[in-house]
Formats: C-alpha cells, structure tokens, sequence
C-alpha cells in the first residue's frame, strides 16, 4: 500500500479544500483496505472533516479517485479559462512552489475561483514562473510497502534513454512503476509514474500489473498534464514479478 509517514507541520495539516492526485489514489485503496476517516486523515496529513467531504462528493457508490479526479479537473479546467497573470499573483504562487506546495494544493486553498493547476504548470514550462522544477512537491522517504515490478511493453527500456534524460536535464520524461498492496488478501495495485527532472510523483490505482491497466494508468496521467509536460516513458524491464 502507498502510505508516506510524515512529521506533521504547520503547513501539513492545513486543511486544503481539494486532495491531490496521488492522495486521491491513496484514499481510494485507504477505503477498500478498510480504514476509518480518522485514519485516512492522519496518514495524509489532511484534517478529518476534508476527508469526510472528498468521500461524501463523490458519485459513485464507494470512492473512486479516478471518478473524482475526472470532476475536479472539469471544475478546475472552467475556472481558469479566464486566468491572466499579474505580478503580484505570480510572486505568491511563486513562494509556495518554493515552500514545496503543489499546484494542486495552491488552488484548492487560495485560488479555486481564479485559474486551474494545469495553469500553473504551464507557467512554469513556459518560463513564466521563475521557479527550479526541483521545488515542486515530491513524495518523502517513509515506510514502505511490498514492491513489485514488472516488465511492460510500454515505452523504452531505462537502459536505452538518450543522455539528456539519464541526467535529467530536460522535463517530461516519466519512470513507470507498480505498488501492490500487502496487507490482507487484497489485490489492488498503484501504477506509479516519477518524473526524472522534478522528482514530482503520481500515482493511480489500478486493478492488476498488465500492459492494458498500464496504459489506462498512462491515459489518466496524459489527461492531468500539458502535452509538452510528456515526453517519453520507461520502465524497467531487467525486473521480475515479486
């Protein structure tokens, strides 16, 4: 399972309206594992009571991230058709990139009205926003759950990527990976997706390790970011099924 342990922070705990991606894939397997609203806010960081509302927006039946994802990038996407960039906008997005939030955290706590988080990141590939890509927010070292990895025929081989992705030098170029739940009898699993340059980390759940839940995995990845934000994927093929 995909859990972060985190030392909790001033900004750690604050309550954001909306959860992130990878947050949204981990309350997913949070609930079918079982666990209570309580404990899912502890190990995200998040107060109880957005936990509580992200469960109750949903549509489905149970929770299912992708489900809420797909209306929050509809919200997201109507609210910042409009967006312009003043200094003073700039200058403050700028300062919490650099205290590690993410674009989807700085809109959902200060901004729903006014741009989406594909903006921001558009800003940021274009220049606009004078941050390093390393700032964006990536997931910390914790414990960790049983890992396995396969071997998809989806993209190239880690060992055959051009120079220029080996040393992280240009954005875009994506390491795909797989999480498998280890608690229990459940079968669940996260395709993870880390981008080389920036160290930013996504994850989505999916129901099993094969070339066709890969490639809905990579679908759902292609339909959160700019396409100039894609540009190549690898995986590590040397490795077998644990």
């Amino acid at each position: 399972m995909l859990i972060t342990t985190k030392t909790y922070t001033r900004r750690s705990i604050m309550s954001y309206t909306y959860l992130t991606i990878e947050e949204r894939s981990k309350t997913e397997v949070l609930v079918q594992e079982g666990y209570k609203i309580n404990h899912i806010a502890n190990l995200l960081g998040r107060h109880r009571s957005t936990i509580y509302r992200e469960l109750n927006r949903c549509s489905t039946p149970s929770y299912v991230a992708k489900a809420s994802q797909a209306d929050a990038n509809q919200l997201a996407s109507h609210k910042g058709r409009k967006a312009k960039h003043t200094p003073k906008l700039l200058e403050d997005i700028q300062h919490k990139l650099e205290m590690t939030w993410s674009p989807e955290q700085i809109v959902g706590r200060d901004y729903q009205e006014k741009l989406s988080f594909k903006t921001i990141y558009n800003w940021i590939y274009e220049g606009i926003l004078n941050v390093p890509l390393q700032v964006l927010r990536h997931k910390g070292k914790g414990r960790q759950p049983q890992e396995t990895r396969g071997k998809f025929n989806i993209g190239r081989s880690i060992s055959k990527r051009p120079k220029s992705v080996r040393n992280r030098q240009e954005f875009g170029h994506w390491e795909l990976d797989t999480m498998v739940s280890s608690r229990g009898k459940s079968k669940g699993c996260l395709a993870t997706f880390a981008e080389r340059k920036s160290r930013l980390y996504l994850a989505f759940l999916i129901p099993n390790r094969t070339k066709d839940a890969m490639h809905n995995a990579i679908e759902q990845l292609t339909s959160n970011l700019p396409e100039h934000a894609l540009k190549s994927f690898t995986s590590d093929r040397g490795k077998e099924f644990a």
